[in-house]
This record gives structure tokens, sequence and C-alpha cells, in this order.
């Protein structure tokens, strides 16, 4: 008997009583005190036009108590998200949630302060704090939140900003999670019963075995969402309308101005890895006009694109998933596969296949404790394993970077794909070698090759559609039916019109449209993707001493630029397509031995 691990995650363990626990209201109230009493001392600074006569000693103090209510607010954020996800009708929870992103709009508020004290600072004195023992680690944070603060509005319009957007904007991303949470899918088993499933165990059924399933699924998904989809709309838009306001009072009339800044990364970077993106989808329009000739249709449908092949369409238990995972892993890294063995017998997982479970899979971090959590909702598809191996890659990436200060802990959302997406490839590699047949073997390519088409076509179909939306929103409001018409055309571009029946309420559907913290929450995917396949490349190379300059690269993440990052631990240029040319290349090799094994 191998080992057996929980399903169901621990979060008693930071605060013991769930939305009713006595330990977080007592967190948010004592951070709140300490945002409060920031405020007050920064306005002060700000009425005598100065620090004090030790400016250096000031801007410290401000800086160690702006990064201890960071560190308690990334908890509580972590802590409030996953209460949601667990049960998305816990109302209490739903209360706790408006609090913390009252306090986080009321410390953004504040930060606006302190960025204006950084601003005002003198050149020189800058220049010799910076160079303090507890200031130097996180030196380039402090360079990026000065210059920011360069382009931004005056702090007090910024924190008015900031305050409207908790019941304007933040409220139209959290009505999202009140539509997800109403809405409801009928299923019909096979012995003829009718079956009322959440949002998220329909998602797991859009990629069953049994094409006549997968296709019942995909009607009623989108017969539901199209029921929806007037409500989404709105949100859609009022979300963008104020984003686009707030950008032109800034003076920015580039939308993706603030989502490649939050990502460290140039414009140019951006394009070089598209156009090799581009320049690779051939080979994946080979693999889908075979693999629908492998399932019998004249060309693909929506479902049919993450329809698994072969002996894919086994289930795997947990247990069983956990042991391959935990196997793979140490033999690129033993410090991977330890740590995420405690996270599997400690309870950091939600894996349960139940209902009242919010969509999709997410790691979250407790930075205050040092740990994460992971949310599915585990099935036993290959799917879910692959899930399950990104969102640990996304926990380890958080582990080697707990003993840095909070500030240099912030990491972007383009490099935070790159470990998880680096552990799903350990997995699925490894998985492939030990294939015992070729029916086996095709079923693990397949998947393989699907996540290439995920982050090469329907990433870039989300990208494609969100500029286009942006565009029209700048016009007026863009109806439900527009919308659809957008998401279609994005879908069929970026598909190579590939696919038959596309699947127009995607935009109504997808949670990451609707965040208000990231905009354009879809090409840092297919950054992280493509280079984790090139750090993966140079792994492959070298052997087990990569483990060691890949935590180097890991934990550097949070205090760079992209280009400074890859220029640094792998020697290359991301702002120009050789690197991402040779990443797309990867996946070539993949298709042509799929073409072989299906011949």
């Amino acid at each position: 008997m191998g080992q057996s691990y929980p399903m169901k995650w621990d979060l008693d363990v930071f605060y013991e009583g769930g939305s009713g626990s006595p330990a977080f209201r007592n967190e948010l109230q004592t951070m709140e005190a300490d945002i409060e009493s920031l405020s007050a001392d920064l306005g002060e600074a700000a009425a005598s036009e100065a620090g004090g006569t030790d400016r250096g000693g000031k801007l410290s103090e401000w800086t160690n108590i702006v990064q201890s209510v960071l560190l308690r607010l990334r908890q509580s954020e972590s802590f409030v998200s996953c209460l949601l996800a667990q049960q998305v009708k816990d109302t209490a929870a739903l209360g706790l949630n408006d609090k913390v992103k009252t306090l986080s709009a009321k410390f953004n508020g504040v930060l606006t302060s302190y960025d204006e004290q950084l601003l005002l600072t003198e050149d020189e004195v800058w220049r010799d704090w910076l160079k303090r023992d507890e200031i130097a680690p996180v030196a380039f944070t402090l360079n990026e939140r000065r210059d920011g603060a360069k382009e931004k509005l005056a702090p007090a319009q910024e924190a008015l900003a900031s305050e409207l957007a908790v019941d304007g904007y933040h409220g139209w991303g959290d009505l999202y999670n009140t539509i997800v949470s109403r809405a409801r899918f009928e299923a019909v088993e096979p012995d003829g019963s009718r079956k009322v499933l959440s949002a998220g165990q329909m998602h797991n059924r859009l990629s069953s075995s049994d094409r006549s399933i997968r296709e019942a699924s995909f009607q009623e998904w989108e017969r539901e969402w199209g029921e929806q989809a007037e409500l989404c709309g709105e949100a859609l838009n009022r979300l963008a309308g104020f984003r686009l306001k707030l950008y032109d009072r800034r003076g920015w009339s580039f939308v993706l101005k603030e989502p490649l800044a939050m990502n460290r990364m140039s414009e140019a970077t951006l394009h070089a890895m598209w156009s090799a993106v581009n320049e690779g989808k051939s080979d994946l329009v080979r693999y889908m006009e075979r693999k629908a000739k492998l399932l019998g249709v004249p060309k693909l449908d929506w479902h049919d694109v993450e329809a698994p092949i072969g002996s894919a369409s086994r289930t795997v238990p947990y247990d069983e998933a956990a042991a391959f995972i935990l196997d793979r892993f140490r033999v690129f890294s033993p410090d991977l596969s330890d740590f995420s063995e405690v996270a599997f017998r400690e309870g950091w997982i939600e894996a349960e296949d139940r209902g009242g479970k919010r969509p999709g899979g997410f790691c979250t971090a407790f930075p205050k404790s040092g740990q994460t959590r992971i949310f599915m909702t585990y099935s036993g598809t290959a799917s879910n394993i692959s899930t399950l191996a990104h969102e640990l890659g996304h926990a380890y990436h958080q582990h080697v970077m707990n003993d840095l200060p909070p500030l240099a802990q912030e990491y972007a959302m383009n490099v935070a794909e790159t470990a998880s997406t680096f552990a799903e490839l350990i997995v699925a590699d490894s998985a492939l070698q030990a294939a015992v047949d070729d029916n086996e073997r095709l079923a693990l390519l397949e998947d393989k090759i699907q996540r290439s088409t995920a982050f090469f076509m329907n990433i870039h179909a989300r990208f494609l559609f969100e500029t286009r939306f942006y565009d029209q929103r700048r016009q007026g409001v863009v109806s439900h039916e527009e919308l659809s018409k957008l998401m279609e055309e994005a879908q069929q571009e970026a598909f190579c019109g590939m696919v038959d029946e596309l699947h127009p309420h995607f935009w109504a559907s997808k949670l990451h449209f609707y965040l208000t913290d990231v905009p354009f929450y879809n090409f840092p995917y297919t950054f992280g993707y493509l280079f984790s396949s090139g750090i993966y490349a140079v792994a492959q190379q070298e052997g087990a001493s990569f483990a060691e300059r890949y935590v180097a690269l890991l934990r550097d993440t949070g205090r760079m630029t992209v280009e400074e990052l890859a220029s640094k631990h792998l020697g290359v240029r991301l702002d120009e397509p050789d690197f991402w040319r040779g990443a797309v290349a990867l996946t070539k090799a993949d298709v042509d031995t799929f073409l072989e094994l299906t011949e």
C-alpha cells in the first residue's frame, strides 16, 4: 500500500474557524491600525515637506511597516480567496472579502503617499539610503516604485481612485463570483437520470474521453453562459471603462502600458514572442488535422481540442498521481520532491470533487506562515495531473523565496508561470520516457501537445479578443452579442481556422477577464510556458547540476526585469525572436513524434 494523502486542505492552521475566525478578524484589525498609523505619519511628513533630520532613518522606518503590512495583506487575501473557492456560497467569506479589499485599497492609498516620499527624496540621499544593509535587498523594487510614481496622478487623486475602486471597479470583478455561484448546469447521467452540477464539476466534463458526453456538456456550458452573458457583459464593460478612464487621466494612451510594466517586460519582448509563436503554429495545424482524423470528424469542434487520445482516458487515483509526481520531481531535484511531499502530506491541497466549489485551479501564498495552498477539483484525468504538477511548481517558487524581504518576493505573473510550467514539463517528459507502450506514450504526448495548443492558440485568442475589446470600448459600451462576435473572430484567427464549432461565450465563462488586480491575464501564460521551455532545454543539457542554478533564477524573479533575468541566468536576449523560436521549436519535435505514432 502506498501513502494515502488528504484531499481537503487545512486552513485552520492559519486562522482557526474559517469565515467565523476570531483570529482572522484580529489580524485585520491590527493591520488596519498599522495602516492608519503609517498614513498619519506620512501625512505629517508631507505637511512638513520633510522626513525629519535623518531622512534615511525615516524612509527605513516606513519601509519596514510597508513590508510588514504587505506580508499580512497577502496572507489575508489568500485566506479569503481560499474560503470563497471552497464554497462559493459562503456569505460570511464574501463579507470578509469586501473587508480585505477595503483594507487593500486603503493600503494602496497609503503606498501612494509613501511613493511620494520616495520621489521627494534627493537623488544623493536616495543613492546612499539604497546602500544600507536592510534596504539593499529591495533596492530594485524601491527604484521601480519611485520611477512609477513619476507617471501617475497626484497622490491624493491616486488614493481617491483606489478608494472609489472598492465599490466600483473591484465590485464589478466580484460580481463575476456571484454569477459563477448562481450558474447551474444540468447533466444527463448514463442511466438517464439528471444531475445539477456546479461550474467546476461541469468544466471537468468538457474534456471527457466520451465525445457524446463532451458534446452534450459543451452545449449545456454554452447555453448557461449564454443565459449569463448580459450580466457578464455588463461587468466586463464597467471594468474596462474604469481602467480606460484612469489610464486617460494618467495620460496613458497605450492600453498595454500597465500589464507590461506589471510583468517587467518590454513591448519588444512581447512582439518577439508572439511573432515566434505565429511562425510555429503550422506544426500545431498538422497535429489538429491528424487529431480530427483520429476522432473520426472532418474538423475539430471546440470541445474536441482538449479531448484525450489513447489511454490517457483512464482515470488515475489521487494517491497514485501524487506518487507519480513526487517520483518525477525527485529525478530533477530532491528538494522539489521533498517540498511537494510536505504539501501533499500536510493538507496544503484542496482536491476533492464536490459541489459548491469554484471552477479552475490556483496556488496562493501565505507568506507570513511560510506556506502555500493549492486549489483544484481532481477527477483523475491526465489534465488534472498536469494541473497538480503546475500548481506545485508555483508553490515551490514561493517556498524558495520565503526568506527574502516581502518587497523582494513580489514577482510578476509571467515569471510566476515559469516555475509552474517547468514543473509540468518535468512530469510530462519523464512520464513519456517511462511509458510502457505506444498507446500510453501517445496519450502522454498528446496531453503535452495540448498544452502548446493552449498557450500558442487559446491564450493568443484571449489576447487578440482583449486587445480588440479595449479598442472598441474606447468608443462606448460593447454589447454582449458583439463580445461573442469578437471572441469567435479571435478564436478563428488564433486557431488558424482549424476549429469548426467555436466557443462564442468563452469571454463570459473565463474568470481571467474579470480579475481586477491584473489586466491582460493572458500573454504572461505564453511567456511563462516558452520561458520555462527554454530553461528546461538548458536543464536537460546540464543535468542535475542545473537544480541549484534554477533556484537562483527563481529567487531573482522579484528583483529584476525579465530581460535582465534571462541575460544573467541564461545568457540570452528576450527582445529578439531567436530565444523564442528555439522554445517554440520544441513543439515541432513532439508533433513529429505524434504523427509517426498515429500513422
